[in-house]
């Protein structure tokens, strides 16, 4: 309609110079019409806008009855083949079905005449059948105006050839990179788009990731795969690696009881495993106990009571004591006792609580321990199999 309007005024605008030439010197005219008994006296210049105008909406009303029927008759009409669709049509289509491979040809020849996007799209489709060197070489033909979405497909290519460190330059780059103009109206999606990639990186190169000076981008299921990855390859970090989570940890440490719970147990069993964090560990262990009882935080908070070099048995009594009239009486609060009280040659009092919680497994671990008292052998594969059990814990009991 909008094209429609503008041809419309420029017929008006050349029929205006026109008309303005050959009136020149002689007037604007005189028209009579006379039709049964209606009457118009008037100039040229009146008539042929009018009939212009009628003109415009006997047009627009053509349109829209065309448009009608044919929106009508596509609701009827029955589809053989596909390549019968309207293009837009086999566009929507694909991209509802994501389907692009499957008519990888038809895509291609859609974008063959498009400046902006051409290289992009055959670049897309090289990476989707793993040709990533190709796709390289199309991203660079791409033009400057389409930069950011060449990024991100070069991100991408990167992440899949294992090239974590090109990667990480292209993600922090594209980070502080102001977005094109013509692209903030799909601000939102390119955002989320580009955060994608940034979780599919920490995922993939976790340790890597803590090398960022970007980061905040990851949403909360990709913070927690990448945490749990830190944890699963924790045994292969460097010395540079560790010393960049203590950063990492340290930098947001005034924000973390911001985060989830579940991320801030994450953390918890991470800091666990750096002997040089125990102050933040004990610090994030009782805030969280405060907030809510979790067995794995309460185990966490108390193995690093009990392995520290001069235990304060006393001041741990007082703490499980406060978590006691919190939380109610629990298993794990006998079970810590009883390692308390035999620790603090209390043995009757150890003892006693041996009765309580008959089918926990807990207790049934320290039933079977003091029973194996004086079989070392066999209390120390007693722990290994307890140990395991506990999955990132260790007990030196």
């Amino acid at each position: 309609m909008k094209h429609m309007l503008q041809i419309y005024g420029l017929a008006i605008l050349i029929l205006f110079a026109v008309l303005s030439v050959l009136s020149y010197g002689y007037g604007a005219g005189y028209l009579y019409l006379y039709w049964r008994e209606w009457q118009i006296q008037t100039n040229i210049w009146v008539l042929l806008i009018l009939v212009t105008f009628l003109h415009l909406i006997l047009h627009g009303v053509w349109l829209g009855l065309k448009y009608y029927f044919q929106q009508e008759k596509r609701k009827i009409e029955q589809i053989l083949e596909f390549k019968n669709l309207h293009p837009y049509e086999q566009l929507s289509v694909i991209w509802l079905l994501e389907g692009v491979m499957d008519q990888k040809t038809f895509v291609e020849n859609t974008f063959s005449r498009s400046g902006l996007l051409k290289h992009i799209i055959h670049a897309r489709l090289l990476y989707e059948e793993q040709h990533y060197d190709d796709a390289l070489l199309q991203l660079e033909k791409s033009p400057a105006t389409a930069f950011e979405l060449a990024e991100l497909q070069r991100i991408s290519i990167y992440i899949a050839q294992q090239q974590g460190e090109k990667a990480l330059t292209h993600l922090e780059f594209l980070s502080q990179h102001e977005l094109s103009p013509w692209l903030m109206s799909l601000q939102s999606a390119y955002e989320a788009k580009f955060n994608e990639l940034w979780g599919v990186f920490a995922v993939q190169y976790p340790w890597l990731y803590l090398k960022s000076t970007q980061y905040g981008h990851l949403q909360q299921d990709k913070k927690e795969l990448w945490l749990n990855q830190l944890l699963v390859q924790f045994e292969q970090a460097t010395v540079e690696d560790l010393q960049a989570l203590q950063q990492r940890y340290l930098d947001l440490s005034d924000y973390i009881h911001e985060r989830a719970l579940h991320i801030q147990v994450l953390w918890l069993k991470l800091l666990a495993r750096l002997p040089e964090m125990s102050l933040q560990q004990e610090s994030l262990s009782l805030a969280l106990l405060n907030q809510q009882f979790d067995q794995d935080v309460f185990y966490l908070w108390f193995q690093q009571q009990l392995l520290k070099q001069n235990p304060q048995y006393y001041d741990i009594e007082q703490h499980i004591e406060r978590f006691e009239q919190k939380y109610l009486a629990q298993p794990i609060f006998s079970f810590v006792k009883w390692h308390i009280y035999m620790a603090t040659q209390r043995e009757a009092e150890a003892a006693a609580l041996l009765d309580l919680f008959p089918q926990h497994a807990l207790m049934n671990y320290l039933r079977i321990k003091s029973v194996l008292h004086d079989q070392p052998a066999l209390i120390q594969q007693l722990n290994t199999v307890f140990e395991t059990d506990t999955r990132f814990l260790k007990f030196s009991f």
